[in-house]
Parts: structure tokens; sequence; C-alpha cells
């Protein structure tokens, strides 16, 4: 008898496979990542379910099943920016239906975001993990070149999210926006410097899967950061609800301390600027007190 067959005899006879073990979380802005360790051929496993409840010691049901996955980790997201508090349980089910014993029962939390912990001074959007109330949203990417030939220029106070800040910003690999970098610039009154810590805050409903690229951010011409984007679903280009069950789309966040030496009394200008890779998409962008 192969080794194959030997497992998979042992499977249907019902031996149930081990729990997982050495479950961590990773709290984030938005989202907790959960990873394990198991084995994943003794028996073959088919996938993790995944369980969590806002209430410590909870019950293993339909009612708390949150995921599943064949990956020996798990992203539990879009939960918005105030901070969560949830308990989570793993159970492995193998290729033949047999479930594992729940995992130990694991605390964990998200970061609550400034969006929630700030006070916003300058806005574009709102931040509810949908681009609707930006231009050319859900699905008007190809009309981009034509609308912002120099890219999403926006003044608050003054400019609309509707018709001055496209959802989409391209990079060099869109042929759709001519295959070069792209900028969008958000402009901003301060009537004094702050005294305490200023904050930008970038969420995005998604990013290209493969080559989502880096954003280049300057403020007053001041470099302040290159940030590398997460992979996303690439579906943001054409769809723009990240709320709605079992959507492909993958929100990230983007939140960074401003240099205080470059902000100034009066105009400031923030440039985001798209040197490499391919599209990201907008969910709202601000700038806040701390």
């Amino acid at each position: 008898m192969t080794t194959v067959t030997r497992r998979s005899a042992l499977a249907l006879a019902g031996r149930r496979p081990r729990p997982v073990h050495a479950l961590r979380a990773e709290a984030g802005i938005g989202r907790i990542r959960l990873s394990w360790k198991g084995e994943a051929y003794e028996p073959l496993v088919d996938h993790y379910a995944i369980y969590g409840s806002h209430s410590r010691g909870f019950g293993i049901g339909p009612e708390t099943l949150i995921g599943k996955t064949v990956y020996g980790f798990f992203m539990h997201d879009r939960m918005g920016g105030e901070r969560q508090d949830w308990y989570y349980r793993v159970v492995v089910v193998d290729a033949a239906g047999n479930r594992s014993r729940p995992s130990a029962e694991l605390a964990a939390h998200s970061i609550e975001s400034v969006t929630v912990a700030g006070k916003a001074l300058a806005t574009v959007g709102d931040f509810d993990h949908k681009t609707l109330e930006l231009a050319l949203a859900p699905n008007g990417y190809a009309q981009y070149r034509t609308r912002f030939p120099n890219g999403s220029d926006y003044t608050y106070g003054k400019s609309t999210p509707a018709n001055d800040w496209a959802y989409i910003q391209p990079g060099p690999s869109d042929s759709w926006a001519g295959n070069k970098p792209s900028r969008a610039t958000f402009r901003f009154p301060l009537e004094a410097v702050p005294s305490g810590e200023t904050w930008l805050a970038i969420w995005l409903v998604d990013t290209h899967a493969s080559i989502p690229g880096t954003i280049q951010l300057a403020l007053n011409g001041t470099p302040v950061r290159e940030v590398k984007l997460e992979n996303g679903g690439t579906r943001g280009s054409l769809e723009g609800d990240a709320t709605l069950p079992s959507t492909p789309l993958k929100p990230s966040y983007v939140e960074l301390a401003l240099p205080t030496a470059a902000l100034k009394a009066g105009e400031n200008v923030l440039t985001i600027d798209k040197q490499i890779g391919s599209w990201h998409v907008y969910d709202a962008l601000g700038i806040f007190a701390r």
C-alpha cells in the first residue's frame, strides 16, 4: 500500500486530524492577520475553518464561522478604523471531511486608525471601503487620460470628490493610461502648524495583484517616504464596494506621521507620485491632527 493510499485509508476510517498549534495574531489597521502551525499532510488537509467572536469562550458553529482557507494564515479584514477585539479558534478539516478539535482560543485586536483617533484637518472621500463618491468610479478608468491628463489636483474646501479626485491612479505599467508615471496632488490649508503630530491617512480599496508598485510622498516639495503598496485583488478598476459579501477587493492602508518641519501656515501641497508598477484605487485620503 502506497503512502498516499495508507493516509487516505486512515482518514476514511475516521482518524481526526491534529489541531493546529502556535496560533498567533498580527494587528493591523482595519484587520487582524492570523497564522498557525499544523500537519498539512498527516492526514491530507482539505482546509482550515476559522471561527471568531467578540465574546470569550464562544461556541463553534455556523454563526461564528468567519472564513476558510487552504493556507496556514488568514486575513480577517474590512473592520473599519475603530479598534475591534476578537477571539479566534481554528478547526482542521481533512480530505475525508473529518474535523480536528478546535485550537486553543486566541484573543486579538485590530489597531485604531488615525481617522478615528485624530482630528480631521482636510479630507477627500469617505473612509468606508468604497470608491463610489470619487470621480470616474467605479469603472471609468478608460476616461482617465481625457479627464485627468495631469493627474488629480484637489484643493480642500474648493474641489469636490466626484469631479476632481479620480478613484484610480495609474502607473507606468498601465497601457490604458499611456504607460507613464502619474501624480495626484492634494492641497490643504492650515491656519497654523499643529503643535502635535500631523498624520496622513490613505485608504485604498484595491491594488493590482502582482505589480502594485510604490508611491512616493512629498510635502511642500520635501520628500516624505516611498511606500511599497500591498498586492491586491486586481478588481478595483471595475468594482467599487469592498463591503459586499465575497468581494474580491483587497483593501489596504497607509498611515504615517508627516514631518512637522515641512508644514507651513497657509496652503500645503501633498504629492503622490506613482513611478513604479500598476494602478491603485482610492477609498479616501486625509490629513489629521493627533
